[in-house]
């Protein structure tokens, strides 16, 4: 047995050891401090079982580029109809069959939708203990940490019974720092070289006991920081200050969809789309395919900015894309999307659409625009630019950027 496979099995044993005995502890004020402790060790262990080995991980990864405006990632148990879903909504075609684990890599298709494009990944069918490596559980869950959307993909028959396969992928997500349908909570932490810990709060805490101070420290000593600040300005629990020290949470909004409602009644269908950040479709009878698009839609946030020139119509055809999960829907984020240099350059912006309080509204870089808004931007000619203090070290900037390139540049074979 090699020396990777032993401790990643030593990992599991320690988790299993620490879960066994956060199930026997009894939750109240006397054992809230040891609580808290079994909790951050936990999250330590998860963390170092998921951590890759410095020789490198045996089994390859799914190398998939990211293309298009956002990216999302199907998620689900095997034969719930992630590859007919995949080659209904797109022109890629997924092998799809009756028999479990038909796809075996990362199949990447796009979606056209409301003059932008989606990539959609279907990822093979995970498993329980796929945190632990099962099932090429890993490389799925990288997968969709890197993803800007999460769809859980549901058998809606098998769904209530005892099956319980949507408990178990959210299990399975939040067991590796995969954190559904919230924000991350607003808390301050830094570490700091000397001083001991500092805690304060901006209101009432009543998740935290009696004692937060202690708490906060006893969990702090299973990760060795005994000088930090820490400034609370929201209500939360000890597993979000847990989230908050590890600071490798992945925070993604997800829509359940639920597939093969033809072979259910019509008060199951009802009931599970009365379910929050859910949605219900048949791909075998492409049911409700227009309500799954839209659901997309409205959950990357996307914002479609047109671009205008001065005194000429504005362009319609392919708008500038942006999403408030990256880089934020303002003016600057629309800059940098066309070239980084124009905010050094611009002098002020005009919009016109629903962000604007006027037609046309004169706007700065800290501007939020609103989807379908058409965004004229203003430069400073090159008089101005001139006249402007740092245009010497903005000049001598480029040139050495110009320069370097060059020496970088492989000289032409002959």
């Amino acid at each position: 047995v090699s020396t990777q496979s032993t401790g990643v099995a030593m990992s599991r044993e320690k988790i299993l050891q620490i879960e066994e005995e956060l199930a026997r502890t009894q939750k109240n004020k006397r054992t809230e401090f040891h609580v808290g402790q079994l909790k951050a060790r936990l999250a330590k262990e998860r963390a170092a079982l998921l951590e890759p080995s410095s020789k490198g991980s045996s089994e390859p990864g799914f190398d998939v580029k990211k293309f298009g405006s956002a990216r999302v990632a199907l998620i689900g148990f095997p034969s719930v109809g992630k590859s007919t879903l995949l080659s209904t909504v797109t022109e890629t075609e997924s092998q799809a069959a009756a028999y479990e684990f038909t796809t075996l890599t990362c199949i990447p298709g796009v979606v056209n939708y409301n003059d932008c494009k989606i990539q959609l990944l279907d990822l093979p069918g995970i498993v329980e203990g796929a945190a632990e490596g099962r099932g090429r559980g890993r490389q799925v869950i990288a997968v969709a940490k890197s993803a800007d959307l999460i769809l859980m993909v549901l058998d809606a028959a098998k769904e209530g019974t005892f099956y319980k396969h949507q408990e178990i992928l959210e299990a399975e997500l939040q067991s590796v720092g995969i954190r559904l349908n919230c924000s991350p909570p607003d808390i301050y932490f830094k570490i700091k070289p000397t001083g001991g810990v500092k805690f304060s709060s901006t209101l009432k805490l009543t998740k935290l006991g009696d004692d937060p101070q202690q708490l906060l420290k006893r969990v702090l000593q299973e990760y060795k920081i005994h000088n930090c600040e820490i400034v609370f300005r929201e209500d939360c629990d000890i597993d979000q200050f847990i989230d908050v020290v590890q600071g490798n949470r992945k925070y993604v909004r997800c829509v359940y969809v639920f597939n093969k409602i033809d072979v259910i009644s019509i008060e199951k269908v009802d009931q599970l789309a009365r379910r929050p950040h859910s949605v219900v479709i048949s791909c075998k009878l492409k049911l409700n395919l227009d309500t799954f698009l839209a659901k997309i839609w409205d959950y990357l946030g996307l914002v479609r900015v047109y671009t205008k020139k001065k005194s000429q119509p504005p362009s319609f055809q392919e708008p500038l894309v942006l999403t408030t999960g990256r880089n934020g829907v303002t003016v600057q984020a629309a800059c940098e999307q066309i070239h980084k240099d124009i905010i050094d350059n611009m002098k002020w912006a005009y919009v016109w659409g629903t962000s604007a309080k006027q037609i046309p509204q004169k706007v700065g870089l800290k501007h939020q625009l609103h989807d379908q808004d058409v965004l004229q931007i203003v430069l400073k000619t090159a008089e101005e630019q001139r006249q402007e203090k740092n245009y010497s070290q903005r000049v001598q900037d480029y040139y050495d950027k110009y320069h370097e390139k060059k020496k970088k540049k492989k000289p032409l074979k002959t």
